[in-house]
């Protein structure tokens, strides 16, 4: 049930996908069968500029909390500069918490 969310003006390799849903797994402690890793092309603008920048969101029926999402906050940042070369200072990542009955799956909820 946990969820990431990547939008920036680049495709993103599979493989920097694969890496994004490990990291949100293993941080959060939940198996990687439930992880969903989103990525979708976007015009981005930050700081009046169209410099390299991406937009992430992290949903997630618990697991998130201040220090995960801190821990969570470096883990993304760096896969995405290191990779995309996407700077870690134009990167704006979202948590959202969300309750087990607010979260639909396979025509029903987790609740």
């Amino acid at each position: 049930m946990p969820m990431i969310s990547v939008k920036c003006p680049y495709d993103i390799p599979q493989s920097v996908l694969k890496k994004l849903s490990s990291i949100i797994a293993e941080t959060i402690g939940k198996p990687e069968q439930y992880v969903m890793a989103v990525a979708s092309h976007a015009n981005v603008m930050m700081s009046g500029s169209t410099d390299a920048a991406a937009f992430v969101e992290v949903q997630s029926i618990g697991g998130l909390s201040p220090e995960i999402n801190r821990n969570l906050s470096g883990k993304i940042c760096g896969l995405l500069q290191d990779n995309l070369h996407i700077p870690a200072g134009r990167i704006y990542i979202t948590f959202q918490p969300f309750t087990a009955d607010a979260w639909g799956c396979n025509g029903s909820t987790f609740a």
